[in-house]
């Protein structure tokens, strides 16, 4: 009772019921409630096809009876919600928004700190800004293919154009001078390629934007600061997006019209050497008007982050508004522009497209080094040994983003470049740059490889070892070779998992590294890596001539990868499947960096989860446990931590497979570290998680102190039964991440956790000591609900 007058419980309850409600959340891949429930009739208790709470169908009433103890064990409820990420055809497509994802990410992985908010804030600046490149980027890669490829070098060339005849309006050779082939003409007609384009993005985000982030969460009264190691996920805005996503909607859209209109812009250049006095005036007064625009998208995304501490209703809808289209018509303006008749103007060699991605690549650099610095002052106030590449996390995924971004954009332009050209060389081709980044894919390749030969030898030794221990823990048993080393090869590459913040460090300062070297070669004169090998040695020469080939050979056949998986993930279910898990990792987070990544099912399944459970306690006064599986674990983290104090002081929690210290609590240590999932074990009633040495996501919850043993049970026998067996006469799997309620120690945990919001019943008494349950499931009967 002490324990509950410190929180402020009143002890003032609804009715006990005595009902007992086990709430279900599958994790990555999806489910159906038949497999969740273990029955083939089920019922929709509430929500609807896109995600819901589902029953038994002799459950359906279980709520309203007098006596539900007698039915041997909780009423099982199953929350679906695999139809956010993977159920449509259309989301396959999101695959194409992979970058945009990968730096939404770098976001969230800010490393834990007390006090420096303004360090905070720049943190997030830096991300947001990284997220405006990447969308100019990507951009500037739709006008190199439509406008620069196509309407500028292959129109203007006879040869090409009689190769493609649908190019033939706006060729000169070709359509007799038509009214289509002046230069700037056919700038203006390809520049609606890349306005579509984003058009497009803006489409999808605001139309998602209504589905995901206009989900109000649960009202809840404003709770007292002076709460210890107080998490962001428990703030009432955290999952409440709307405005900032529609404030960077606006900026970005802006920023794609203004990137499309600097194109025909280039007929600025060509007046200020040959045009008229008006049309040289006009276009330095449209230049200068782009620059000022460009500045007004800059400031839009620095002025403003996230609110979390409210629920901030509010839009900004003259900002939404007026923005894009602002930058709209002066694109149109620009375009009317380009588009005025100029007869002695001609395309030649190519449109100035190294300036514009030279200064892309050389921003996303300095952005992504000072983001590192940020980090690393960030960590160095509150450091934590656990923490992922030691804070440098963020830096690392968001170099990554930008190196996904370029091969996204080389390999587009480089496919249709030699679609367009082929083996004639009669098309100065991509930028050089461009030329220079795709030269750099194989040496990267080979760090990769060298990177993989050295976890396969710790794989190895990790087998070695872990066949000892599998011998030691069956003494006794019938020895068995070939099934000792499948579970210790099991358990060693399970063990990869930890090993993967060595992988990311490798890689991006491999491609940090790579990538400056690149563009340091592009602005020195050289036009290709083999151009700057003449004269060096036969080795040399010959190491940057496969460089180049091989280079741009595989950067097209990455971009045709990316094609063909989403096509084929947009007719295939099982392949459409497979990128739901992808989005089910990457897409937990809100999209606080880039409007235009694909949307963030949390802040419709945390809603769910809290309304369901606040409600469902209100109207029963039962008993819940709140039982997440996998990534379902996180989202039931989630939403206890949006729950009100006595609320979540009547939830028992239940992980298994969990990922939340082992994956989040490393690489997203603001969110979920020591202290956030500290702060949860004492705020709800009880708390057991599930594990097992062969699972390569689940771990266990490590937490510090005395709380370690409350919440983590003993690693799990896997498989049940080392050989045959009177319970197991037919070899038992290795279930690894899979199926955790097939072992009993799962419907012992759970009864274990029900005992212990019963009022005034002890908990189940220790099996003994020689079982796994022991002395920890003891600890965690030190917790009730007052």
């Amino acid at each position: 009772m002490e324990r509950a007058r410190e929180h402020g419980d009143t002890g003032q309850r609804p009715p006990e019921s005595g009902t007992d409600l086990e709430l279900l959340v599958h994790g990555v891949g999806g489910t159906t409630p038949e497999e969740m429930l273990g029955d083939p009739r089920t019922v929709r208790v509430s929500g609807d096809e896109t995600a819901a709470v589902h029953r038994r169908e002799a459950d359906a009433g279980a709520d309203a009876e007098r006596n539900p103890r007698d039915r041997g064990g909780p009423v099982p409820e199953a929350y679906v919600w695999c139809n956010l990420t993977s159920g449509n055809a259309a989301r396959a497509l999101w695959l194409l928004l992979l970058p945009f994802m990968v730096v939404n990410l770098a976001h969230w992985m800010r490393p834990t700190t007390t006090g420096r908010p303004r360090t905070v804030r720049l943190y997030g600046l830096i991300v947001r800004l990284l997220g405006l490149t990447l969308t100019v980027l990507l951009v500037a890669a739709a006008c190199e293919v439509a406008l620069d490829l196509g309407a500028w070098q292959c129109a203007g060339t006879r040869a090409c154009a009689e190769r493609h005849s649908w190019l033939g309006f706006l060729s000169p050779a070709v359509s007799d001078q038509g009214w289509w082939s002046e230069p700037g003409r056919r700038l203006a007609v390809a520049s609606l390629v890349p306005t579509a384009l984003t058009g497009l993005l803006w489409y999808l985000s605001h139309r998602t934007w209504s589905a995901y982030e206009s989900q109000q969460p649960i009202s809840r009264p404003a709770e007292p600061d002076e709460e210890p190691h107080r998490t962001a996920l428990d703030s009432p805005g955290f999952w409440y997006g709307r405005r900032l996503v529609a404030r960077l909607r606006a900026a970005h859209t802006a920023a794609g019209f203004l990137t499309v209109a600097a194109a025909p812009a280039t007929a600025a250049r060509y007046d200020s050497r040959h045009g008229s006095v008006e049309l040289e005036v006009l276009g330095r007064l449209l230049c200068a008007t782009l620059l000022v625009g460009g500045l007004v998208v800059v400031g839009v995304v620095c002025r403003r982050g996230r609110t979390e501490n409210r629920l901030d209703r509010t839009l900004d809808r003259a900002l939404v508004r007026r923005l894009p289209a602002g930058a709209l018509v002066l694109l149109s303006v620009t375009a009317v522009y380009a588009g005025w008749s100029r007869p002695g103007w001609r395309s030649a060699d190519r449109l100035p497209g190294d300036t514009t991605f030279g200064a892309l690549a050389l921003a996303q650099g300095v952005l992504v080094v000072a983001l590192g610095v940020v980090a690393h002052v960030l960590h160095r106030t509150h450091p934590d040994t656990r923490t992922a590449m030691r804070g440098l996390a963020g830096p690392a995924v968001a170099m990554l983003a930008c190196a996904l971004g370029g091969v996204m954009s080389g390999g587009v332009a480089q496919r249709v470049a030699d679609w367009l050209d082929g083996t004639r060389h009669i098309m100065a081709g991509p930028p050089v740059l461009l030329t220079w980044q795709a030269s750099t894919i194989p040496p990267l390749l080979l760090v990769l490889l060298v990177v993989v030969g050295r976890l396969a030898r710790r794989t190895a030794v990790l087998r070695r070892a872990g066949t000892a221990a599998v011998e030691l823990a069956h003494q006794g048993e019938p020895e068995d070779e070939a099934r000792t080393r499948r579970i210790a090869g099991t358990r060693a590459m399970a063990a990869l998992t930890d090993r993967a913040p060595l992988v990311v460090a490798v890689m991006s300062a491999s491609t940090l590294l790579l990538g400056a070297l690149a563009l340091v070669g592009a602005f020195a004169g050289h036009d290709t890596p083999e151009g700057a090998a003449r004269g060096s040695h036969a080795f040399v020469r010959g190491a940057a001539e496969t460089a180049q080939a091989l280079g741009s050979w595989l950067i097209g056949i990455g971009f045709l990868l990316f094609v063909t998986w989403g096509r084929r993930a947009y007719k295939d279910a099982s392949a459409r499947r497979t990128i739901g898990i992808l989005w089910d990792v990457g897409t937990f987070w809100p999209r606080a960096a880039h409007p235009f990544a694909p949307p963030c099912y949390a802040e419709r399944a945390v809603p769910d989860l809290s309304w369901r459970m606040a409600t469902w306690t209100e109207a029963t006064g039962g008993r819940l446990v709140l039982s997440g599986h996998s990534q379902g674990s996180v989202l039931a983290a989630a939403a206890a931590w949006q729950l009100e104090p006595s609320v979540r002081r009547r939830v028992a929690l239940l992980t298994y497979g969990s990922p939340l210290e082992r994956l989040y609590g490393r690489w997203f240590p603001a969110y979920f570290g020591p202290a956030a999932l500290s702060s949860l074990h004492r705020e709800v009633a009880c708390w057991r998680n599930l594990y097992r040495l062969t699972d390569p996501i689940g771990g266990p919850i490590r937490l510090p102190g005395d709380c370690g043993p409350q919440v983590d049970r003993a690693p799990l026998r896997d498989p049940l039964a080392y050989g045959r067996t009177a319970e197991h006469p037919l070899p038992a799997p290795i279930l690894g991440h899979g199926d955790y309620q097939a072992d009993p120690a799962f419907a012992e945990e759970r009864e274990r956790l029900l005992s212990r919001l019963r009022p005034g019943l002890p908990g189940p008494r220790p099996a003994g000591p020689g079982t796994e349950a022991g002395s920890a499931g003891q600890g965690s009967s030190g917790k009730s609900s007052g």
